[in-house]
């Protein structure tokens, strides 16, 4: 059941130059990698929030100043209504709705897995922080009251190349 209090932010990144195509686009298991995300933070959320290169997206998406996940998240948390956020990259696509559930309860400012920064969940009145020019997601988290989740590695799987979604799909 989604909560109310939380709001998803997908990160749906941008030119995916390693990759050599959009990852949000790419498929896995017959839905592309963003609508897996998308599909997932609804399931845990009440709203959603996709941030990023927006073409060929069946849902709309926030543009990002293009400079990384610290300006997504922050242009994501401009537009939240939650208390928390729950941050998700969309080339992890194992990544479960108990996961995130996890994410959010330990949220103090922030909260991560084990080898984050990312998936992570954050308060929304810890956007200002987000906003200081800073381009390392760690670094930002670091000045933040952030608690560590430790999750299932496997949930954790990081589609970086091509390769790597070859090595998930059945």
């Amino acid at each position: 059941m989604a909560d109310r209090r939380l709001t998803g932010i997908l990160l749906v990144g941008g030119a995916s130059t390693r990759f050599g195509s959009p990852k949000a686009l790419a498929q896995l298991d017959g839905e592309t990698l963003a609508e897996r995300a998308w599909r997932l933070l609804g399931d845990v959320c009440e709203e959603r929030i996709a941030v990023g290169r927006g073409d060929g997206l069946p849902f709309p998406s926030l543009a990002d100043e293009g400079t990384g996940p610290v300006a997504a998240i922050a242009a994501g948390l401009r537009h939240a209504t939650g208390d928390v956020a729950v941050v998700v990259p969309v080339d992890m696509p194992l990544l479960t709705a108990d996961a995130l559930r996890l994410l959010a309860g330990a949220c103090r400012d922030a909260a991560v897995a084990q080898v984050g920064p990312l998936p992570c969940a954050v308060a929304r009145r810890t956007q200002p922080a987000f906003d200081t020019g800073e381009r390392r997601l760690s670094t930002v988290l670091d000045g933040l009251d952030t608690a560590r989740v430790e999750l299932a590695e496997g949930l954790l799987a990081n589609v970086n190349e091509r390769s790597d979604l070859d090595r998930l799909a059945p």
